[in-house]
């Protein structure tokens, strides 16, 4: 009796963890593009997709489709749908693809995932179909990785290969924290513990757009940066203001050229690209907060849209 109980008692989380997953997995399909000749890819012959908001669009990567003569999905059950190209947004590598029968569509995560917590991916990985990896948040707020010109990445150890660019990260409760985006590799295309996911609120803020209007219209700071401190020099790592566009929002916002921003929002400021990532969240929302060092005194600003 202890021997079974003890069997029982061990599978229940096992089974309570894989319902969400199961959820999750149905609202991730596989991305299927025709190339022309001269664009066909080996180790990549199929992408990935996520399904949301009214369960009439998928998010996915610009690279999958972007040279696409046409479009399918398909479906964790194996049903194929016709699919239709609708907004393209290169600065951050999203697209979204428009169906016609709706699909159950993903939950959205309430808030971006913490340090540490654990989370899967799913993916077509090598076109093989639908599968799930899992691992840990290893880094969020990502940006200037080089992928694109607009990142906020989140990194994650969870296995992710060619194919599975387009898919879904989610929490242990199926929501979706990021789009799966990229792997950073130095020498072979394979997984090696490095994975990029875009952000759940800079993926949802660019696909609602793009399915709204086709594009993506970004809030301009008109602020020229660069690194603080300069190469070879010591101080607090942070975006220096080097000059400002007048009239621009950065400009009514109260920043002036030499104020060196150390936090924008949620994230601390290390580099421009960092600034440049958290100019987004104004996709969603009416104000960024800042905290600057003009002189070395510390100020509190805001840049509203």
């Amino acid at each position: 009796m202890r021997l079974i109980a003890g069997i029982v008692v061990a599978l229940l989380p096992f089974a309570a963890a894989a319902q969400p997953l199961d959820r999750a997995m149905l609202s991730v399909v596989s991305v299927l593009p025709q190339w022309p000749r001269d664009a066909r890819r080996l180790e990549e012959p199929e992408g990935s997709g996520v399904v949301m908001f009214e369960g009439k669009t998928i998010v996915t990567t610009l690279h999958v489709v972007d040279k696409a003569l046409s479009i399918r999905v398909r479906t964790l059950a194996g049903n194929i749908f016709p699919a239709r190209l609708t907004g393209r947004d290169r600065a951050s590598d999203i697209a979204t693809l428009a169906i016609d029968k709706p699909l159950p569509a993903i939950k959205l995560a309430p808030a971006e995932p913490r340090l540490g917590e654990k989370v899967c991916a799913i993916g077509n990985a090598f076109g093989l179909g639908l599968s799930v990896s899992c691992g840990v948040v290893s880094s969020v707020h990502r940006a200037g990785v080089g992928f694109n010109r607009v990142e906020d990445f989140i990194q994650t150890d969870a296995a992710v290969n060619p194919g599975a660019s387009g898919g879904a990260l989610v929490n242990e409760r199926g929501e979706f924290a990021g789009l799966l985006s990229a792997i950073f590799t130095k020498t072979s295309d394979a997984n090696i513990g490095v994975n990029f996911a875009v952000s759940a609120a800079l993926t949802a803020a660019v696909a609602r757009q793009l399915r709204d209007t086709g594009r993506v219209k970004r809030p301009i700071s008109g602020l020229r940066l660069e690194p603080f401190p300069g190469k070879g020099k010591t101080g607090r790592l942070g975006a220096r203001v080097v000059s400002l566009t007048p009239g621009s929002l950065g400009e009514r916002a109260g920043l002036k050229p030499g104020d060196i921003i150390l936090r924008a929002g949620e994230r601390r400021v290390r580099k421009p690209q960092d600034f440049v990532s958290a100019m987004s969240r104004l996709l969603y929302a009416d104000a960024l907060d800042m905290e600057i060092d003009r002189d070395g005194i510390l100020h509190k600003l805001r840049i509203e849209k």
